[in-house]
């Protein structure tokens, strides 16, 4: 578990002494229990800074940080209420919605506008940036993985035949290790990670190849924050105030790549800042700060996208309700879309 907090005791103390009302941060702060989707690296750099910058504490929230085992097991953490919010995949919520309505989970802001979904190999284990290089290879898969979650519908969108590729269940320890040695020839996960812990493995920039999911036909969203709707129901202000402090929080992880690795360096000392920064400002371009956001401000989505993206979805791994866009992303809690924008 991860639990970062920062008080500013000689602050709230000129306050009480000079007859002031005290600021949130100076207050009984209200808990929130938040899962991330792995374990803390650079991109994670939003919800680290807004937690060392002291926004969250601003808005009078203590956020307790516990880490996770892929972004699909996000999705029963919140919704059985284990956590009150997290950070998890949107499409592995639909087809999570799809097959239980009830459910009290939705996601309520956008936080990687273009996908990091990807299958990444090796060019001297013969794959290149084709999809179908991947045909007659074993690829390796981490069955929690957010990547291999879409892999039904990136089967579909890209034509790829399946017969003789042979799917491997790996552990995410061993993911990267087993691709540097040769014993598969790609794995499945989020380009940003993989591509960073191939190099650390000593594999050479030349003979690493992502497959990008969203370069071939995949027109989905990535991870998104999530919330117990029981929760949001009964503590709004909570919920607006969280996604405040994170909008202030990846709005530094895009403006100072290097304040953010250093911001999650210090709340996992095992990594390297050099390489965390290089991570952040991999996932800021590719799926964080795209074009959209910069047009359109941070943590929306495009309803009418997202209903494609459903229906995108029912073709390949079985949607059977009539399941909209309005049923799986509120967009209620977001700040306006002025303070969105990032300068």
């Amino acid at each position: 578990m991860l639990h970062l907090r920062q008080f500013a005791f000689a602050v709230g103390a000129l306050a009480f002494g000079t007859g002031l009302g005290a600021p949130a941060w100076a207050q009984e702060l209200t808990p929130v229990r938040f899962t991330l989707d792995w374990r803390i690296e650079g991109p994670a750099a939003g919800f680290m800074l807004a937690e060392a910058n002291g926004y969250f504490e601003e808005e009078g929230l203590d956020v307790t940080f516990d880490v996770g085992n892929g972004s699909v097991d996000v999705i029963p953490r919140v919704a059985t209420g284990a956590y009150d919010m997290g950070f998890g995949d949107i499409n592995s919520l639909i087809k999570f919605l799809d097959e239980d309505a009830s459910q009290p989970i939705k996601a309520i802001m956008m936080i990687y506008e273009t996908p990091t979904f990807s299958i990444v190999g090796r060019r001297s284990l013969g794959i290149t940036d084709d999809p179908a290089s991947l045909e007659g290879k074993t690829l390796g898969a981490p069955p929690p993985d957010g990547a291999f979650a879409q892999w039904p519908a990136f089967v579909e969108a890209s034509g790829i035949d399946t017969s003789d590729i042979t799917i491997e269940s790996i552990g995410f320890p061993v993911r990267e290790p087993m691709l540097a040695q040769g014993d598969v020839d790609a794995v499945f996960g989020f380009a940003f990670s993989v591509i960073l812990n191939l190099k650390a493995q000593g594999v050479p920039d030349e003979d690493i190849v992502p497959i990008m999911m969203a370069d071939h036909g995949l027109d989905l969203y990535g991870n998104a924050i999530m919330v117990n709707t029981n929760f949001a129901a009964e503590n709004p202000e909570v919920v607006q105030g969280m996604l405040r402090a994170l909008t202030r929080g990846f709005a530094d992880a895009v403006a100072d790549p290097a304040a953010g690795a250093e911001a999650v360096v210090a709340a996992n000392d095992i990594l390297d800042v050099a390489i965390e920064t290089e991570r952040l400002t991999m996932a800021n371009e590719m799926n964080i700060y795209t074009p959209y956001v910069q047009e359109n401000g941070f943590g929306g989505v495009d309803m009418e996208r997202l209903d494609a993206s459903i229906e995108q979805l029912g073709t390949s791994i079985g949607i059977s309700s009539d399941i909209s866009a309005a049923d799986v992303f509120d967009d209620s809690f977001l700040p306006p879309a002025e303070e969105r924008m990032f300068n």
